[in-house]
């Protein structure tokens, strides 16, 4: 229970954290990471992405989505 607690506000805390790098609400930084598949990529890596700080988290996330038809830079 602990560990979806753990990924649930890591998830939120991203979602956050990329809203405020690309001047978006948490709303609008969800739907766009929803749509180009920025949210796959945090739940499918968590294991991964939760030991790297948020920048890093932000630029991977920005990137990716980038590849996948995203327009944020």
């Amino acid at each position: 229970m602990d560990n979806i607690k753990n990924k649930t506000e890591y998830l939120i805390a991203s979602i956050n954290e990329f809203a405020k790098r690309h001047k978006l609400t948490d709303t609008q930084a969800y739907r766009y990471l929803k749509r180009f598949r920025g949210m796959e990529m945090l739940e499918r890596f968590y294991d991964v992405m939760h030991t790297l700080s948020f920048k890093d988290t932000t630029e991977d996330l920005t990137a990716f989505c980038h590849r996948n038809g995203g327009k944020l830079v």
